[in-house]
């Protein structure tokens, strides 16, 4: 990736907080690298680098500041919604592919041999797929360290660390100081909430519209799943590991997440789903940007910046979500989908513990530690749990009962992915190759799921009442056309107009 140097000095010297995450300043004099909006003296030209990752600054042999703590930073907006394979490979070390099956798992997930993976992620990060899941680790493990009270041990292989020495090691190279050091310097108890819970902020770029990112998923919420309450979000997770609950509370400047987690080697899976699926990492000063060039939404973007797109913890959920959203409302999709979760039959979770690997903390049952998530919310079924039941379990038309069954035998089967890593492209192919799937079906899960920024829906009931009552035009095929200035934001613009109806 080619980093402009002005650009990126004038936005340190500026303390702009934009731009954290799109890049990393290095400062060769103090051996440390920065967000761009560190609150420190600006280091002089000649003793700064820039770095387009963590991983390539920690490459260089910098340590992460303490003070405005770089690694915390929201992640970059491009690897958000690019949809070529360095920016799918980062959502998937994100949610912990490489962690979980190594860099030949992650390769074989996206197609490719593993060196040239690595060639195209050095070109653009200036770090490979290991450098990577390794800066994530360590942000995890610091984590651990500093909300939780889990031994160091614990904390060594719950972050992914293969040995308690690699997780000394790499600690202390990318901090600057012991596991230890680190728990004294915070001085902080472990957060209220039994074993098992982790609370932490997640950073994003202002602005952010909280009211309208609750108003939206309290609109959707799943009795049994999801809920919205006192100004937090809270649902049901599955995690590679096991089971899982998010609270997440929108603040000035962070949201809060409380997790609670059957096993803690999901923490990152589960800090990345929860920040995509508040669309956390995405630039809204620029989405905002290229929608208020036009009048009519122009008064909508300056009346609520920072609308952000809901995205999904699940794609197959979301691909149920939309099938059963076809032609009739919100409320009745709800009604029907609660039924169907009535009618799956849940086998008696379990969750994995390797006893000879993960020991159990002072004063702390295994049964506390890898105990089940908060009473009340669960995941959304699987696919094969979906498959089990029977016709009474679907109300709904037979067509649509059958369209669900064809999209859940193919995500049983592996022929469609629609995980944040998937192939977009691919993906909306297969899913319109399915009987019962239409383009708007395809573009709702697109948007939702697959995390498409620029996904246009000219025939959406709301959407066309949206443009309606903004002043355009609401005919689908003038209005198709009308929203080409809406590029490469038009999913941005769905929003808007639903909100707008």
């Amino acid at each position: 990736m080619e980093l402009d140097f002005e650009r990126c000095y004038r936005a340190v010297d500026s303390r702009d907080q934009r731009f954290d995450g799109w890049f990393y300043t290095g400062v060769t004099s103090t051996g440390i690298y920065c967000r761009p909006s560190c609150p420190a003296m600006t280091p002089k030209r000649q003793n700064v680098r820039f770095f387009p990752s963590a991983a390539a600054a920690q490459g260089a042999g910098l340590r992460a500041c303490r003070r405005c703590r770089p690694d915390a930073a929201p992640g970059s907006p491009q690897w958000d919604v690019r949809a070529d394979v360095v920016g799918r490979a980062m959502r998937l070390i994100a949610d912990g592919v490489v962690d979980r099956d190594g860099v030949p798992g992650l390769a074989a997930r996206l197609g490719y041999t593993e060196r040239h993976l690595h060639r195209m992620l050095r070109a653009e990060l200036g770090a490979g797929p290991l450098a990577l899941a390794r800066a994530q680790r360590a942000q995890t493990a610091r984590t651990l360290i500093e909300t939780t009270g889990l031994g160091l041990a614990e904390v060594a292989f719950a972050a992914g660390f293969g040995s308690v020495r690699q997780f000394n090691d790499t600690v202390r190279e990318v901090y600057g100081a012991t596991p230890s050091d680190l728990r004294i310097a915070r001085g902080r108890q472990p957060a209220a909430g039994g074993a098992g819970t982790i609370t932490l902020r997640l950073a994003y770029r202002p602005p952010l519209h909280a009211a309208a990112l609750l108003d939206f998923l309290a609109l959707r919420a799943l009795p049994g799943v999801e809920e919205v309450r006192d100004e937090t979000y809270r649902r049901g997770l599955r995690l590679p590991h096991g089971a899982g609950t998010a609270a997440l509370t929108p603040a000035d400047g962070y949201v809060v997440a409380t997790l609670r987690l059957a096993d803690m080697r999901d923490l990152a899976p589960a800090v990345a789903r929860c920040r995509r699926l508040l669309d956390l990492d995405a630039d809204p000063v620029a989405t905002d940007t290229t929608l208020a060039r036009d009048p009519a939404l122009a008064p909508a973007v300056a009346a609520e910046p920072g609308i952000r797109l809901p995205h999904a913890v699940d794609g197959f959920e979301m691909a149920v979500r939309a099938i059963t959203t076809q032609q009739i409302s919100l409320r009745s999709a709800r009604t029907t989908l609660t039924h169907l979760l009535s009618a799956v039959t849940r086998p008696t979770p379990t969750h994995p513990v390797d006893h000879e690997v993960v020991a159990d903390p002072p004063g702390v049952s295994r049964q506390q530690l890898h105990g089940q998530p908060a009473q009340g919310l669960g995941a959304f079924p699987t696919a094969e749990e979906v498959l089990g039941v029977g016709d009474d379990g679907f109300r709904m038309p037979g067509a649509r009962r059958e369209t669900i069954r064809a999209v859940a035998r193919a995500i049983a089967d592996g022929s469609l992915d629609l995980d944040p890593g998937g192939d977009r492209e691919e993906a909306v192919r297969r899913l319109t190759a399915l009987p019962g799937i239409g383009p708007w079906t395809a573009g709702y899960v697109a948007i939702r799921a697959l995390g498409d920024p620029d996904v246009f829906l000219p025939t959406d009931l709301g959407v066309r009442r949206g443009a309606a009552a903004l002043g355009g035009p609401d005919d689908p095929k003038t209005l198709d056309a009308y929203a080409d200035r809406w590029r490469p934001w038009r999913s941005y613009a769905v929003i808007r107009l639903w909100r707008a109806a």
